[in-house]
């Protein structure tokens, strides 16, 4: 209701990486990020493509680029590399969610297809969540209850894996993108 919630495990295991650099929730507009799971070096490359795509637009319409659109451009390459030998296909999955008057989440795939949901998960262990998200999601969620639902989601499937300091949490809401700090998430009452 309140608009989208990215729940990202960073999965950052070594204790002298500085957290900040592992971050995978991207900021490609002020009203549209982006989270990917797979080759990390893919991923920068395309969501320096899609800032750029996000620029143009704003540069030659004066307005803001709608998510679908910026979503299809992209899947529109990774399509493109599916066709020809001697390159290969970008090895990423990439979850955008945008803010245009509703808000929307939209999953591309390595092979360039792309879906809009209510609710997903891209990564490791996806199908399990996907499940457990099909189970327990609810569209009147607010913000905080969706956190605490990805949370407790990822603390069944994770077991004793699970670790809340691996997680980058963002909200995007017609205010803009709030990022969510540490401590901020030990905040929020999950099982």
């Amino acid at each position: 209701n309140e608009g989208v919630v990215i729940v990202s495990d960073r999965r950052q295991k070594d204790e002298l990486v500085i957290e900040k650099s592992a971050n995978k929730i991207n900021e490609i507009d002020e009203h549209i990020i982006c989270v990917s799971a797979g080759i990390s070096s893919d991923a920068r490359v395309l969501v320096e493509k899609a800032r750029v795509l996000a620029q143009q637009h704003r540069i030659n319409y004066d307005s803001a680029p709608h998510t679908e659109s910026i979503v299809r451009d992209i899947a529109d390459v990774k399509q493109q590399f599916t066709q020809y030998g001697g390159g290969r296909p970008f090895g990423v999955s990439m979850m955008f969610a945008g803010v245009n008057g509703d808000s929307s989440l939209y999953v591309t795939d390595i092979t360039g297809n792309y879906l809009r949901y209510k609710a997903c998960a891209i990564g490791e262990s996806d199908e399990k969540i996907r499940d457990l998200l099909k189970e327990k999601y609810s569209e009147n969620l607010g913000s905080t209850e969706a956190i605490s639902l990805a949370l407790n989601i990822f603390k069944e499937v994770q077991g004793d894996n699970f670790n809340l300091n691996r997680f980058d949490v963002a909200i995007l809401n017609k205010k803009g993108i709030r990022r969510f700090e540490k401590k901020e998430l030990q905040e929020i009452k999950f099982d």
